[in-house]
Formats: C-alpha cells, sequence, structure tokens
C-alpha cells in the first residue's frame, strides 16, 4: 500500500479524457462558444417553462438537439440542466440561442397568485369524500 496519490493506469492522457467528461471548464467553453452569458438580454431564469417547437435540426449541436428532443412537454431551466448534466448558466446561453432560432419557445410559470386556494380544493375533497 501507498500513502501517495493513487496511479490511474491510462496515464495524463485518461485523466485529460476524463476530466472532459465531467463538465470541465474546457467543455463548457466549447459548448457556450466561449460565451458566459447569452448574446442578448433574454426573459429566463430557473422556473422559466421550455417548450420545443420543432424537431432538432441535422447541423445542430448535440446539446441543442438534446434540448429540443427533450422538451415536448414543458420543463423548467432547472430540469433541463439536470437532465443534461450542464450547469445552468450553460443552459441558459444554449436556450438563448434556440430561442433566438425559433427551435423553443419559453413561458413563464404560473404565478403562486393566479393558483386555486388551497383551502377551498381541501374542502371540495371532504365533500366529495362524504358523497
Amino acid at each position: 500500500m501507498s500513502d501517495g496519490p493513487e496511479e490511474t493506469s491510462g496515464g495524463p492522457e485518461q485523466e485529460r479524457q476524463q476530466d472532459w467528461e465531467e463538465g470541465g471548464p474546457e467543455r463548457l467553453y466549447v459548448v457556450t462558444s466561449g460565451r458566459s452569458r447569452p448574446a442578448q438580454q433574454t426573459p429566463i431564469d430557473l422556473v422559466t417553462l421550455i417548450v420545443t417547437r420543432g424537431a432538432p435540426g441535422s447541423g445542430m449541436q448535440p446539446e441543442h438537439a438534446a434540448i429540443i428532443r427533450m422538451c415536448n412537454y414543458p420543463l423548467s431551466v432547472a430540469e433541463i440542466s439536470a437532465y443534461i448534466h450542464l450547469p445552468v448558466s450553460t443552459v441558459t446561453v444554449l436556450l438563448a440561442d434556440l430561442l433566438d432560432g425559433g427551435h423553443v419557445e419559453a413561458r413563464a410559470p404560473i404565478p403562486a397568485a393566479a393558483l386555486p386556494d388551497v383551502e377551498l380544493l381541501e374542502a371540495v375533497m371532504h365533500g366529495l369524500h362524504n358523497l
């Protein structure tokens, strides 16, 4: 047994490949073409719902195509980020590209004030149970 750092059997090349696959900054830089923010100010936050408007094109980046394929029903930006294993900031840049191209549509979530009163719903449920 050694007390030093463990050596990998693949050497430095395998370490570089592993860093790339684990979401290293190099990959994020390439995915967003070096941008850290969308080119234009977009109204996208964590709870913005994204819906696909069409099928992915043949010349799209894999990340763009993955977002388009998964958004057949509304997904929040946070959910998309979790599903494709990319930071929210990176997903926001990708979504801004897709919004500009008309591939997806952004919808604001339903505000809490527009939701029905919880007490009213509970009263209706109790009334239905008593029938």
